[in-house]
């Protein structure tokens, strides 16, 4: 099928409009929007008739955690081009937005990065919707395969320059229990989403965070304090604090499908995210990339430095909604709406991207009954897998 921006109804098997799976429907797209989902019979006769004839027709999958992908890295090259591949390759796949994210890096690479993000929104890509910056304000002790040398403690300068970025979602992870909570609140109410990661919190720590502004958890279970009955730690805050959301890898290496299961039971409706961590890997054709100087290498699906450090992953965000859904047993409707509604409002676009209804992007998902990817549309745009 040839690419189209024209307006169009587009009917599937079955189509997942971000509530419910619906029969014998289409979803109208005008001007890059969607105008409404009707049933086939009912579509105006002055647009063309896209039916698809095998799938699954649903909002495309919306990934706030993505540092690379196309065999191209972020922090190696935070420039356009570098967004463009990575885009992409993710688009290829079924996420048509995302938040390229930065790792722990200097000022400079971090500022390069931004730059990059305003002139790819500026060229007209509109998957790329902010940024994220995972670190370098951590605790050493729960770093991964974040650079010791990188990492740095919140200076008053780096407050004053993270509230002035206020032209698109940035989204920042730090160790709330090294950043003084007013600092917390000041960054809040600049606007950034501010989450706890690669952290040694308390519950306590935690808590008093999220009364300061923080508003999720990156990467739940992995590089944070566990739960215990008498320490909850980060873990058990982020289940426990209903308003916190949590971005959480569903991809059989970074948690297990139990602890899964315990999430999606523990948090309400609307907290709980797939989010991919991808690496340079995903969508690529090499095995390994180099971050930090250092060859991260992809070892029976997982990545890992020489240490044998988890280094992020090697799935993008349709292959989370999957193994949520298949391995870990949670409804489809819940896996898609982890990877696209609520990631979506999670970072303040809950009203434009996420659902297939009227007034929403028209960024749309068509993908096979075994998670392959058939097409995608970005603003009413498709693009053949």
């Amino acid at each position: 099928m040839p690419p189209t921006d024209n307006d169009c109804a587009i009917s599937a098997p079955r189509i997942f409009d971000g509530e419910r799976f619906l029969d014998a429907h289409c979803v109208l797209v005008r001007d890059g929007l969607v105008t409404d989902v009707v049933p086939i019979a009912g579509r105006p006769g002055d647009l063309e008739h896209i039916a698809l004839e095998d799938g699954t027709l649903a909002p495309g999958l919306v990934d706030l955690q993505v540092n690379g992908g196309g065999d191209a890295l972020f922090n190696g090259s935070p420039d356009i081009d570098t967004l463009r591949t990575i885009a992409r390759a993710h688009r290829a796949r079924g996420t048509t937005a995302l938040l390229p994210t930065l790792v722990s890096d200097t000022r400079q690479v971090q500022e390069a990065g931004l730059d990059a993000v305003a002139a790819a929104r500026a060229a007209g890509e509109q998957g790329v919707l902010g940024i994220h910056f995972e670190g370098p304000w951590f605790a050493p002790a729960r770093r991964g395969a974040h650079s010791a040398g990188k990492l740095r403690g919140m200076a008053a300068e780096d407050v004053d320059w993270l509230c002035s970025l206020t032209d698109f979602p940035v989204l920042l992870t730090l160790a709330p229990e090294t950043v003084a909570s007013e600092d917390i609140a000041r960054l809040a109410t600049a606007g950034l989403y501010v989450c706890a990661g690669h952290t040694e919190a308390t519950f306590e720590d935690i808590a008093g965070a999220a009364s300061a502004g923080l508003c999720g958890v990156t990467h739940l279970y992995n590089a944070m304090s566990q739960l215990a009955g008498r320490e909850p730690g980060t873990v058990g805050a982020a289940l426990a604090l209903d308003d916190l959301w949590a971005g959480i890898i569903a991809d059989g290496h970074h948690v297990h499908p139990g602890a899964l299961r315990l999430a999606h039971a523990a948090k309400p409706a609307g907290t709980l995210l797939l989010v991919s961590d991808a690496m340079a890997t995903v969508g690529g054709t090499r095995g390994s990339f180099t971050l930090y100087d250092e060859v991260i290498e992809e070892r029976g699906g997982r990545l890992v430095n020489a240490a044998g450090v988890l280094a992020g992953s090697a799935i993008a965000l349709l292959d989370a909604v999957r193994y949520a859904h298949r391995e870990a047993g949670l409804p489809l409707k819940d896996c898609l709406r982890m990877a696209s509604r609520y990631p979506a409002a999670a970072i303040g676009l809950g009203d434009t991207l996420g659902r297939l209804a009227p007034g929403y992007r028209a960024d749309m998902l068509h993908f096979s009954a075994e998670f392959s990817v058939y097409n995608t549309w970005v603003a009413g745009r498709r693009e053949s897998a």
